[in-house]
């Protein structure tokens, strides 16, 4: 089995991209990342295979088959290319196909991307689009869109744990403290807890401040065998119910649960042992049953990491550290390759004034639906 390194890194800014089109916005994080790759390694490192990942092309762009598209725009035919939909864990799927591609021996260099473009269309037509990562027989043909679903998640932990609606306030705090030094960053404006707490209501409980925007963008990651300062020790994933009904228990992430300990396992460490968590913040409950879930807290105690002390950049356990979903923005479909790129970064001490100090060792986690799908990657300075 061959090591998986991180040769190089390529972003775009997260927000609204009128002027650029998938494949435009793919070919810039491409191209990004192959001048990361030349720095890191001396040179270029020609790729075999093109795993792209996106979850709403063919719904809102009117466009699937991205992988063969984005290779043909980038210059890249004749090599292998495959497109990776798994909901908002496509990209942290792609970029485990990709490690899986590498460590087999198949492969010695692959490229993932992530893309997506989701304001080009407005209103309804999104929502409708993300409700497909549901299941469409019992949730979203009932109008359950995603943002309901989590609500009712937010509504029954309060419920359950005896938790104030403004536990939850630091994790969108903590977001836009970070997201503010991101020049990626779709929201760079710093949130105020009373600001938090009086946002118009979307799903009650949950407000608009809780909820991450979903937004254009394109993250891309070249995944080598050859030795680099950045090493993937670890990627899994797991599933759990598709529909939230059908789950013994509503306030268990258990997909996340055994994605971060096949993770650890294959790491060789425990979660005290992370300098810093990516988790998938889409909405504030998400990140407290994600800290949970992770070993962080033990059931029903995840919101009360939500405080700077514990969860900014100089906490036992710093999350949303270039400012997470919530202000760098969510382009659903490339948010989990976004999240590794930064882990990558801060690994590297390239974060700017996002780094963490003496980061050795980051994990980033993606969920797909509302905790159906989750992938998880561990990161490892060497």
């Amino acid at each position: 089995m061959s090591n998986v390194f991180v040769a190089g890194v390529g972003l775009t800014p997260a927000g609204e991209h009128w002027e650029r089109s998938l494949r435009e916005l793919a070919f810039a994080a491409l191209e990004a990342a192959a001048r990361d790759t030349e720095r890191v390694l001396g040179g270029p490192a020609p790729a075999e295979a093109l795993f792209a990942a996106n979850a709403l092309a063919g719904q809102l762009s009117g466009q699937a088959h991205l992988g063969v598209l984005i290779a043909d725009f980038a210059g890249l035919r004749g090599i292998e290319a495959v497109t990776i939909e798994a909901a908002g864990a496509s990209g942290g799927a792609a970029l485990r196909q990709a490690y899986i591609a590498i460590a087999s021996g198949q492969v010695e260099t692959a490229l993932v991307v992530g893309v997506e473009k989701t304001t080009d269309t407005i209103g309804g037509r999104v929502n409708a689009a993300l409700a497909t990562a549901g299941d469409s027989d019992f949730e979203s043909v009932q109008g359950a869109t995603p943002a309901a679903l989590a609500g009712l998640l937010m509504q029954r932990y309060m419920h359950t744990h005896g938790v104030p609606r403004e536990g939850f306030a630091n994790f969108a705090v903590n977001a836009h403290a970070n997201g503010k030094a991101n020049p990626n960053a779709m929201f760079r404006n710093t949130l105020t807890r009373d600001a938090v707490l009086r946002g118009g209501a979307l799903a009650d409980p949950i407000s608009v401040m809780d909820v991450a925007p979903e937004c254009d963008g394109a993250a891309a990651v070249v995944l080598t065998s050859r030795p680099t300062a950045v090493r993937v020790v670890a990627s899994a994933q797991a599933t759990d119910t598709l529909a939230l009904h059908d789950r013994p228990d509503l306030l268990a992430f258990d997909a996340a649960r055994l994605s971060a300990g096949r993770a650890y396992k294959m790491a060789g460490l425990g979660p005290d042992e992370l300098d810093l968590f990516e988790l998938f913040d889409a909405y504030s409950i998400f990140a407290a049953l994600s800290l949970e879930a992770a070993g962080f807290a033990e059931p029903g105690q995840g919101w009360r990491l939500a405080s700077e002390e514990v969860i900014g950049r100089g906490g036992r356990i710093p999350i949303q550290t270039f400012g997470g979903l919530k202000a760098r923005g969510n382009p659903v479909g490339a948010t989990g390759v976004y999240q590794v790129a930064e882990v990558a970064l801060q690994l590297r001490g390239e974060a700017g004034a996002n780094q963490i100090a003496d980061a050795r060792v980051g994990m980033a986690q993606c969920i797909g639906g509302i905790g159906a799908n989750v992938v998880t990657h561990i990161l490892r300075s060497e």
